[in-house]
């Protein structure tokens, strides 16, 4: 987990103390919610490539739209 910055940090300890919280005030809840999880993540996956492409598109269209610009020499 090197690679995490400091906010991720953040909201992984975040997430933990809730589930934390979640396992005092309910014990089953907490561990269906452990079970879930990965079904649930694998279930978003598609969405979130979909989500990606769609905003690499978008980007791409953007920078071929103001290329011209660029290259008689506007700055950003």
């Amino acid at each position: 987990m090197a690679d995490l910055d400091g906010w991720a940090y953040v909201v992984l300890m975040i997430t933990f103390l809730l589930w934390v919280l979640l396992a005092v005030i309910s014990l089953p809840l907490a561990l269906l919610a452990l079970v879930l999880y990965p079904i649930v993540w694998l279930v978003v996956l598609p969405f979130r490539l979909v989500g990606l492409s769609v905003s690499a598109v978008f980007d791409l269209i953007g920078a071929v739209i103001r290329l011209p610009a660029r290259l008689l020499g506007a700055r950003s």
